[in-house]
């Protein structure tokens, strides 16, 4: 017979375990685990939520994540931290941030068209908003982000030319166009105005606080009013002695900025009031000839991105000096610069005039942080960008691009 072995615990039998004490973590109240994980990054919170199921619904708390969020890019988070992607899990925005950084994405051509244009577009929501010759269409983006529906949902039309440019404000469309005109249309309803505006066409256009500013190749800046009983009457005409290519009203909505074709001896950026029409400043004094000013661009009532034919990227402080921009970035490739457009913190976006070049740009550092080359073998500018906190969408003479940073 075998040795009797030792008996064996009730334990060991699968009787119960006694019960391990509680962690002294979790006396503490809630409002101080959070204080203690406020100074953890984002490396440190990952390997937090690894530990239990408690510590990771903790660590992945929207409190833990905004500051990290703030110094991430295209975040949702202005520089003010204004959350303008709400809704969506901070942390998940701090992951897709590191895709922008590195420029991990998926690209896709969602549509082609046979003739080249110069198209615009705006970004609203679920739609996006593309103007292709005479018309402005809408698509609906699909749910899983990775594209657009093929056909459009609703065709905004009226202009006899193309589409010059158009801006998207509280369920309103207002284009200008190659005759000169400047329609306005209601998204949600048969609402439509239209009226001659230039002589020549209307290159582009702002919508803010019920006026209208307009700039065209006529050398004017015109402010219009869109108040009851005076719908598209003039209010003011500014000689701007130049052609004007871009322009935008502030958001105080005292003042707009035109950016004109730099022919002349004035500078190409020219703030103007609002309610009189009068100049206030010009931005600026070391332009070159033809260093024209393709797209500006509000971050804040006193920040301001511009670009243009002279291939810079500049920053204006408007409280700090209107002699000299603040930042200047360079495009590498000497190429001229179509559009900017920024996530009103770190990062701008930029579209080049050869080979469909977008660029990505930290304000934190000199030199371009990511290229991507959306034109090839043939050569198209990028007339228009527009991004989210997860797709870019970049518009070229024949084909719209989407990059979605979703995907690493």
């Amino acid at each position: 017979m075998g040795r009797k072995g030792s008996p064996r615990s009730p334990q060991a039998e699968g009787g119960s375990r006694a019960a391990s004490p509680p962690s002294p973590l979790w006396a503490l109240p809630e409002e101080l685990l959070l204080l203690i994980c406020s100074y953890l990054d984002a490396q440190a919170l990952g390997r937090l939520a690894q530990v239990c199921r408690r510590l990771r619904f903790l660590s992945g708390r929207d409190l833990l994540w905004r500051r990290i969020a703030r110094g991430c890019l295209n975040s949702g988070f202005t520089q003010l931290g204004t959350d303008l992607a709400a809704g969506i899990p901070v942390k998940e925005r701090v992951k897709v941030s590191q895709n922008w950084r590195h420029g991990r994405c998926r690209r896709e051509t969602v549509l082609k068209w046979k003739c080249n244009l110069m198209p615009w577009m705006e970004l609203d929501g679920e739609y996006l908003y593309l103007s292709q010759a005479e018309n402005i269409q809408a698509y609906h983006l699909c749910a899983e982000g990775t594209g657009l529906q093929r056909h459009p949902q609703a065709i905004f039309s009226g202009h006899q030319e193309d589409v010059c440019r158009f801006v998207l404000v509280n369920s309103h469309i207002v284009s200008g166009g190659g005759d000169g005109s400047i329609v306005l249309h209601k998204i949600h309803g048969s609402y439509s105005v239209k009226f001659s505006a230039h002589e020549q066409e209307v290159n582009c256009v702002d919508f803010q606080g019920g006026l209208i500013v307009s700039g065209s190749r006529d050398r004017t800046a015109k402010v219009w009013s869109l108040s009851v009983g005076r719908v598209g009457q003039c209010l003011h005409t500014v000689q701007t002695e130049d052609r004007v290519w871009s322009i935008a009203i502030s958001p105080l909505l005292s003042s707009f900025v035109t950016g004109t074709a730099c022919c002349g001896h004035t500078s190409p950026l020219r703030i103007w009031d609002l309610e009189s029409g009068q100049l206030l400043t010009c931005l600026g004094t070391d332009f070159h000839h033809g260093a024209g000013v393709l797209d500006v661009f509000y971050e804040t009532p006193s920040l301001l991105l511009s670009c243009g034919y002279d291939t810079y990227i500049r920053y204006w402080d408007i409280r700090t000096s209107t002699r000299k921009c603040v930042q200047e970035w360079e495009e590498p490739h000497d190429s001229a610069l179509y559009c900017i457009r920024s996530d009103k913190n770190h990062m701008i976006a930029s579209g080049s005039s050869y080979y469909g070049v977008v660029r990505l740009w930290d304000k934190r550092q000199t030199r371009c942080l990511q290229s991507f080359h959306l034109s090839s073998p043939t050569s198209s500018p990028v007339y228009c960008l527009r991004f989210s906190t997860t797709h870019l969408y970049a518009a070229l003479a024949s084909a719209l691009h989407v990059l979605d940073f979703t995907a690493s």
